[in-house]
């Protein structure tokens, strides 16, 4: 092994110290190592700290209407900034960033509190030719989320439904080197505001982790004691029809586990990026499946 280490080194000019770390994340990934963890207790002081901030971020929102700085995130932002988000917006990308300036996206750095780490972001993309009841239709469609957001989404389904409020449950995939597989239930509230407005809350009230999830051996480790890679999320949607379409933003508040001591290197990207990368494609998803529909519905 230390030949071959010196001939790659001499290849590549790559350091022992990478060189070590690339081994070390083949070797996990051919042993089938996708969580290299020991499990973590959700602390009381850690989920108070979660249940502050996020409460501090409802009011922030509740209050922003009654602002007339206008309706979405966009809207509020200084006129540079705006214009240019709007030219990415018109041309289907989706921007993204902290709603906290203190914080600048390219640092990718989480709030942390003791215990757990708080991933606060928010995403705006914009649908042409969409109406505010075509994109809630789609949204509201949670039996068939499997279909526009896989393969975050495995599988999705209404358990209740009254009115504005669904209660939902979802089997949820990521894979970033580490596989995590999670069982989740929600309550969402829909408020219609008037024919071009709307908003919905998400919070997710049961996330269990999947042991050797599609395997005659599969279990769920018990909520609050497992690997820590998601215990909370709390997602703020806005929809506004204007400019020929209609704009959808989303606010995701979720909490993780603390970057462990020395797999920083390993689990720190997934702890870190994944929250972002998950918000940017669920809102890309969102923006295809509509127009998807869109076109199904022309060519009838």
């Amino acid at each position: 092994m230390a030949k071959q280490h010196r001939q790659i080194r001499r290849m590549t000019g790559i350091s022992d110290r990478s060189l070590q770390r690339i081994f070390a994340i083949l070797v996990a990934a051919l042993c089938g190592i996708a969580q290299p963890l020991g499990a973590e207790d959700l602390e009381p002081t850690t989920l108070a700290a979660f249940d502050r901030y996020a409460a501090l971020a409802e009011r922030q929102i509740d209050a922003q209407p009654a602002s007339g700085e206008g309706f979405l995130w966009i809207d509020r932002l200084p006129v540079d900034r705006r214009v240019a988000a709007e030219n990415q917006l018109r041309v289907g990308q989706v921007v993204i960033e902290r709603p906290n300036a203190e914080a600048p996206a390219s640092t990718n750095k989480p709030v942390t509190i003791p215990g757990g780490m708080i991933h606060d972001w928010i995403g705006t993309v914009f649908i042409p030719g969409a109406t505010l009841t075509e994109t809630l239709s789609l949204e509201e469609d949670y039996d068939h989320h499997q279909e526009y957001f896989h393969p975050d989404v495995l599988r999705s389904k209404i358990l209740r439904h009254d009115g504005n409020d669904f209660t939902i449950e979802m089997r949820l995939y990521k894979k970033k080197v580490i596989t995590t597989v999670l069982d989740t239930e929600h309550q969402v509230h829909y408020q219609i505001v008037d024919r071009t407005q709307a908003w919905s809350r998400s919070r997710a009230t049961r996330i269990e982790e999947v042991d050797h999830a599609g395997e005659a051996n599969e279990k769920l480790e018990p909520v609050g004691h497992d690997h820590g890679f998601l215990w909370r999320m709390n997602t703020y949607w806005r929809f506004e029809q204007k400019d020929g379409g209609t704009y959808v933003e989303c606010r995701s508040i979720s909490l993780t586990r603390a970057i462990p001591t020395g797999l920083g290197w390993l689990i720190g990207p997934y702890l870190t990026t994944l929250p972002r990368e998950s918000l940017t494609f669920t809102l890309t998803a969102t923006r295809s499946a509509v127009l998807e529909r869109l076109a199904a519905h022309t060519s009838q």
